[in-house]
């Protein structure tokens, strides 16, 4: 019964989302702990990736109304490849908002895409300091570091993102294969 009670939580949580009630940032900040809590607590994949895409929602409009106008613009460059215009307006978000973890996130993205893997890897860090249970962004470092055949890094940073969504779609098959890279043990 323990395990339902942040699930039910999060499920209210969608609903009222859905009402597109307005927050102040103390209301949202406990939102995502109770979303958090949730998907640490997802009994299968399908009800976490739900929680999965509430919590990209609220992180991505956890700004004022202009980062989140700047944010929607860098997602719209970044659909569509523009990956300057996309790191422009990322950036003008972090200008505007310092301690914005998912603007961080996102420019990490539309860095990489770019070819700047040093910077992505330095936004990926600030992200995730500013929001240690970002599990999004250590689905990206554990990419930049598969990438870069560094199984060591994408096998820990694959840890950090189980440690936070244990149901993460793929996520003990994913496990297993980086685990076997990086320390050669059989599956």
């Amino acid at each position: 019964m323990r395990r339902a009670v942040p699930i039910l939580c999060a499920i209210m949580l969608l609903g009222s989302a859905a009402a597109g009630e307005a927050q102040s940032a103390a209301d949202t900040k406990a939102d995502i702990n109770v979303l958090l809590n949730a998907l640490k607590a997802a009994p299968n994949e399908q009800t976490a990736s739900m929680l999965e895409d509430r919590l990209q929602h609220i992180w991505l409009r956890s700004g004022t109304a202009v980062t989140t106008l700047l944010m929607s613009r860098g997602l719209r460059s970044l659909k569509a490849e523009q990956y300057d215009e996309a790191i422009d307006s990322f950036t003008d978000a972090i200008t505007l908002k310092p301690d914005f973890a998912e603007a961080f996130h996102q420019r990490a993205i539309a860095k990489y895409q770019a070819g700047d893997t040093p910077g992505a890897v330095a936004d990926l860090g600030e992200s995730v300091r500013l929001e240690p249970r970002n599990f999004f962004a250590y689905h990206v470092l554990t990419d930049i570091a598969s990438a870069r055949e560094d199984w060591k890094a994408a096998y820990l940073a694959w840890q950090k993102v189980l440690e936070i969504d244990p149901q993460t779609q793929g996520g003990q098959n994913r496990l297993r294969e980086l685990k076997n890279k990086a320390v050669g043990e059989e599956l």
